[in-house]
């Protein structure tokens, strides 16, 4: 989808740290990225810097972007721009009118967004979605996947669903969000306590005995590979906690949603210990006071990185069953199933491309 429009969107891609501007045509980064720091304690340099590198970008396209669209942290009016109390912004404290100021400045319009609902876009309209969808096809399956979760695994624990194409959003901008979702683990606790940078460092330490708090999950990955010094086996375990959580939070997601999951984000580098211990949480099951076992989901969940695992999914094949009291068959196929995997594109890429899809969207509504 919108592969080849010809429209020009400004894109930015905001951290704390740095802002990095770029532009998008067609599904299709069109200049450098642009890279200015961010002034997140400074809310005029914060705001001067977004023009100058809006105004960057722009000087250099073929002609002139139909709009702006990006992701920045919450909590936020996303409808409205207005960027709420963040964290690692602690000069937008008290409200800022985001969109509003750049709309007023270019004179175009401006749509903002969380990076895990653009995440989720940009995999259900150019990535992960049309991509199983094709994949299915040339093995022979008629079955199309309509709707997608996407989940980012970084600071903190981020998603989005899209259904039949549409972002869902919620009346409140908090559709689709899971970081506060209880804590299989601690129930008194939010679901991010256990799925997030923090997380790794906090359980590694609790089950190593050190207290180091410079370690990254980068670090404890490495750990866990062999290839640094530590607790290999503390190392496991702890990105296997951070699977388990993070798998309780998406089975709920895929009840409701009834989709593919996707996942991204800075910590899908350790994804060969986090992903098996989230898939065995999806494949896990739950019983009745009776004392009957149930599967924690309807369809079974097979991951699309695995070709032996995805090559066995297939072999599962429509049956034909007779129409009571005629003498007509009809196919059947009695395996309900879904599929989880890891981003192709990348997460930045998903992200801009969710951007870019989401403004079109919203221009055309």
């Amino acid at each position: 989808m919108y592969s080849h429009d010809s429209r020009i969107v400004l894109t930015l891609d905001a951290g704390g740290t740095n802002m990095v501007f770029s532009a998008i045509q067609g599904n299709v980064e069109i200049v450098e990225p642009y890279c200015l720091p961010a002034y997140a304690d400074d809310l005029q340099k914060c705001l001067d810097t977004l023009i100058a590198g809006f105004t960057y970008v722009w000087r250099r396209l073929p002609k002139a972007p139909v709009a702006i669209s990006f992701a920045f942290p919450g909590p936020a009016d996303y409808k409205n721009g207005i960027i709420h109390d963040l964290p690692n912004f602690p000069s937008f404290r008290g409200g800022i009118p985001l969109g509003p100021f750049l709309q007023e400045h270019f004179q175009i319009p401006v749509f903002i967004n969380n990076d895990g609902n653009l995440f989720a876009y940009g995999e259900a309209l150019t990535g992960a979605l049309p991509a199983l969808n094709e994949r299915l096809r040339q093995k022979g399956c008629d079955k199309e996947y309509r709707n997608l979760i996407g989940i980012t695994f970084g600071t903190g624990f981020g998603s989005g669903v899209v259904l039949n194409n549409r972002l869902l959003t919620g009346d409140n901008d908090c559709g689709g969000d899971v970081w506060v979702f209880r804590n299989k683990l601690y129930p008194d606790k939010i679901a991010e306590e256990s799925v997030s940078i923090r997380a790794i460092t906090r359980v590694y330490n609790e089950y190593a005995d050190v207290q180091d708090e410079t370690l990254a999950p980068s670090d404890i990955f490495r750990i866990a590979e062999g290839d640094m010094p530590g607790d290999r086996h503390a190392a496991m375990r702890s990105l296997a906690q951070f699977g388990e959580v993070a798998g309780d939070v998406i089975a709920h997601l895929l009840t409701f949603a009834d989709g593919i999951v996707v996942v991204g984000g800075g910590i899908i580098g350790a994804a060969k210990y986090i992903m098996s211990a989230v898939i065995h949480e999806l494949r896990s099951t739950l019983s009745t006071f009776s004392g009957e076992r149930f599967s924690r989901l309807q369809m079974d969940v097979i991951d699309a990185d695995n070709a032996d695992s995805f090559n066995r999914a297939m072999m599962e094949t429509q049956r034909k069953i007779q129409i009571p009291n005629t003498d007509k068959r009809i196919s059947y196929n009695p395996y309900k199933k879904t599929f989880i995997m890891t981003t192709s594109l990348g997460t930045s890429a998903a992200i801009s491309r969710g951007a870019y899809a989401y403004a079109l969207q919203q221009l055309a509504d």
